[in-house]
């Protein structure tokens, strides 16, 4: 099937690119990588009447370490481009584990970060990531520019809180309190597949003991998922057997699954706790290891 017909405009500066999305009054759509919305456009599931190509907006692909530890990735940085950096192996483990699972290499290539951020697919990678170490989004629109956290970016499958004639530029990690460790692990039927199950788990310690962690989880609810109480378990002490199940327990009482042809909704709850569970104690093996 052929898309629909649309305006292809290719702007050569975010404010042109601003402008043309205000032009289109909701009916336009951006091009980053592609990689999502290309499929949507040839099946019909979207039919924009205008699309912005922002692959010519120069200095958009950076990947930078700031002064203060702050990570910032740009609207135009390819998931490759983070899959073979070694900033995120030194500063977020957790995105360095997730990198080389998103997709298949061909999609690596050209999709990028942001964009997946933005596109809100329910069973999407990076988002249950960026929610896990705490990231945001910086989106500039006509009235200038907002930083948007990503635990609050979507409202719903495919759908975010951005409004039509903004364009996100580029998502923004903090530093880290203390020592930065974490992972991601996927359930998956082949490769490259969407998540059955995807779980992020990102902590900080300081001294041994935990002072800031997060955990995000794909594809067992509408929307990705924000487990904070299952987090909060693990704040104020160090790492611990009990600790480690109490937070497995809580991620699976936050999921949301519905049972379809992937698994029924205990046995991916279940899958939730068992991921939580084997990359803290990963880490804590790891920690105890380096002591």
């Amino acid at each position: 099937m052929y898309p629909s017909r649309f305006q292809y405009e290719a702007p050569r500066s975010i404010e042109e690119a601003i402008a043309l999305l205000h032009k289109g009054g909701g009916e336009a759509k951006v091009l980053a990588g592609g990689q999502s919305l290309v499929p949507m456009l040839k099946l019909r599931f979207a039919s924009p009447e205008m699309l912005v190509d922002i692959n010519n907006i120069p200095d958009l692909d950076y990947l930078r370490v700031d002064s203060d530890g702050t990570l910032r990735i740009g609207a135009l940085c390819r998931h490759a481009d983070l899959e073979k950096s070694m900033v995120l192996e030194t500063h977020q483990p957790t995105m360095a584990a997730a990198a080389p699972l998103v997709s298949d290499p061909i999609v690596r290539n050209r999709g990028t970060l942001v964009g997946s951020l933005c596109h809100a697919d329910p069973q999407g990678d990076w988002a249950s990531v960026m929610v896990a170490v705490d990231g945001h989004i910086v989106a500039q629109g006509p009235k200038g520019r907002r930083s948007i956290p990503v635990s609050e970016l979507m409202k719903g499958p495919f759908q975010t809180v951005l409004a039509y004639d903004e364009l996100a530029i580029e998502a923004v990690v903090p530093a880290p309190k203390g020592v930065a460790a974490g992972g991601y692990l996927k359930l998956e039927r082949r490769v490259g597949d969407f998540a059955t199950v995807g779980v992020a788990v990102a902590i900080e310690t300081t001294d041994g003991s935990v002072v800031r962690a997060g955990i995000g989880l794909t594809g067992v609810g509408g929307s990705t998922i924000n487990a904070k109480d299952a987090a909060s378990a693990l704040v104020g002490a160090p790492l611990s057997a009990a600790s480690i199940a109490r937070a497995g327990e809580l991620a699976a009482q936050a999921a949301q699954p519905r049972s379809d042809h992937r698994g029924g909704a205990t046995y991916k709850r279940h899958i939730v706790s068992t991921f939580v569970a084997r990359i803290l104690n990963e880490v804590a093996e790891s920690k105890g290891k380096a002591a």
